[in-house]
């Protein structure tokens, strides 16, 4: 799709100011194709790359919206994104933060790993935005008086990652409790048939179905690579590469102990790494991630809760510790690299005996290993 400069489309000069702001400057190909149809009102099923910017593309119709048709007080909340991870939630809270500096559009997160006071009584206001992952949200929609009947915009982001995680239960009663007249975004690295069919009880028959990039595989500026360890050396070798290698690195593992003790034999390597898992605290977690973006830990150990939601440039390498045990797992993780036109290389650890695993995935996902 064609770059557009984003000052050529027709939104709010305030939301034009917040743009600006934040260094945006022209579309994306994912932005450039949904925009058209989601600042009319259309409903949009997209399936596009990780790291192609999709949250720009659902973020800014809702904000047009909100902006150039206020609803009068009081009122209730008009938006609603539901996200898989508290990660991912949070950016695409920060994100609605930059962009409505200069307007007086309110949002709130609703997500785990935080006090549940605070978000109650954000629900209870109505904010214009909520961003939530479903679990929690579902937590407080039991417990008070939480409705949405004001509701005007749905975005369901990252759905195959929120089936894959047991959260489409909850996805439909969350839809269920919501205004059958309404705009319904969704978002996926993928879409497969589940998605797809369970889909069509959430959007409108007239959906827009936009496919960007290849589906299911890795973005093109990424290059792949392999290399063959023995398993009681890999921390070793790895220790030695990250000391030579450039730039922020992330280091996936398949568990949650794997990546506390990983983290720790790196630290005594002398090498600043943090771990990132589910068993962390919210604290612990957006430490690690903040610490890891502002350069205090070069190397981020994470399980696949990091896979979605992790959106930091200018990670240079992701690296699998151990082969991925199933093709989006590698898709998802290698997507932190690579990102807003950026390259980035992928590298798998391999043991002998995982070999027959990675000329499976090898095929799988489509790529040749280097």
């Amino acid at each position: 799709m064609t770059p557009v400069a984003f000052d050529t489309l027709p939104l709010a000069p305030t939301l034009h100011q917040g743009l600006r702001d934040l260094g945006f400057v022209e579309t994306r190909p994912v932005q450039s194709a949904v925009l058209p149809f989601a600042l009319v009102g259309d409903d949009v099923l997209v399936s596009a790359e990780t790291g192609s910017g999709k949250t720009i593309a659902f973020v800014l119709p809702i904000l047009q919206r909100l902006v150039s048709a206020p609803a009068p007080a009081p009122t209730g909340t008009r938006a609603l994104v539901l996200a898989p991870t508290r990660e991912l939630a949070v950016q695409i809270a920060d994100t609605i933060e930059g962009l409505t500096y200069h307007t007086s559009v309110t949002s709130a997160v609703v997500c785990g790993g935080m006090p549940m006071e605070p978000q109650d009584r954000a629900l209870r206001a109505g904010v214009d935005i909520v961003v939530a992952t479903p679990g929690r949200l579902m937590d407080h929609m039991r417990g008070s008086a939480v409705e949405f009947s004001t509701l005007e915009v749905l975005v369901l982001d990252e759905a195959d990652r929120m089936m894959d995680m047991g959260f489409w239960p909850d996805v439909q009663r969350i839809v269920s409790a919501l205004p059958a007249v309404r705009q319904t975004l969704l978002f996926s690295a993928t879409l497969p048939d589940e998605v797809m069919s369970l889909s069509t009880a959430i959007v409108r028959p007239e959906a827009r179905y936009l496919q960007l990039g290849r589906a299911g595989r890795p973005a093109t500026t990424i290059t792949h690579t392999v290399q063959t360890v023995p398993s009681g050396e890999k921390v070793e070798w790895l220790a030695r590469f990250l000391r030579k290698a450039d730039g922020p690195t992330l280091v996936f593992v398949r568990r949650k102990t794997g990546a506390e003790r990983l983290a720790r034999d790196l630290q005594r390597h002398g090498l600043r790494a943090a771990a990132l898992h589910g068993d962390r605290s919210q604290g612990e977690r957006t430490a690690a991630v903040e610490g890891f973006r502002s350069g205090r830990f070069r190397v981020l150990v994470a399980t696949d809760i990091a896979a979605r939601g992790l959106d930091i440039d200018g990670i240079t390498h992701v690296i699998n510790f151990e082969v991925p045990d199933s093709t989006e797992a590698y898709v998802h993780r290698v997507g932190r690299t690579g990102r807003d036109r950026a390259t980035g290389t992928a590298l798998t650890l391999v043991a002998p005996e995982e070999l027959r695993a990675l000329r499976a995935l090898e095929k799988s996902v489509g790529v040749e290993f280097q």
